[in-house]
């Protein structure tokens, strides 16, 4: 049955990959996301001195060892702050990061396509293929990020916009594309 799900799994992918762009670069969601660091120039250079790795990323202040976790000095930095996370990149390669995306998408589809056939028949009704894809989409795209943003205290309120609306877009491309009995 799985192979008879290869429309709505490459439908799905694609709309969500152009649903993507609509949220980031029409709608803007994540616009307040990323802000420009003030004295950038000065930051990036005590990056750049501090010979940070790329690819990597540092969290600080942090220990090398439970041990010093515990050490006073650790604990006054994390008081008095800042505390943050700072991952060094690579380049940026847009072709790349969308081909991925997209990649991304297509694979959570087939995922969802799967665990569609271990859950639903054939002959389903629509409402009922739509909560399923719904409910399992919304868990897809949504639960991630929002662990991630307890641990990082990133925001997310664009996150969750664009995790309900995929979560709609997957659940209306099954039901329409569920096979019938």
């Amino acid at each position: 049955m799985l192979l008879s799900l290869w429309l709505p799994i490459v439908l799905s992918g694609v709309a969500l990959f152009f649903a993507s762009f609509l949220s980031w670069m029409v709608l803007q969601l994540h616009k307040q996301d990323w802000l420009k660091m003030p004295d950038e120039d000065a930051f990036i250079q005590a990056v750049r001195d501090g010979r940070l790795v790329r690819g990597q990323s540092y969290m600080f202040p942090t220990a090398g060892s439970p041990e010093e976790m515990k050490s006073p000095a650790l604990q006054e930095k994390m008081k008095t702050g800042p505390c943050g996370v700072i991952t060094v990149f690579d380049g940026h390669n847009m072709g790349r990061n969308l081909g991925l995306t997209l990649v991304a998408f297509l694979v959570s589809s087939f995922c969802l396509a799967y665990l569609g056939t271990i859950a639903l028949k054939p002959g389903e009704d629509f409402l009922t293929v739509f909560r399923f894809f719904a409910t399992a989409g919304l868990l897809t795209f949504l639960t991630a990020i929002v662990q991630h943003s307890i641990w990082f205290q990133n925001r997310i309120v664009g996150h969750v916009i664009e995790s309900i609306g995929y979560a709609l877009i997957v659940g209306l491309i099954f039901a329409q594309f569920w096979p019938q009995a």
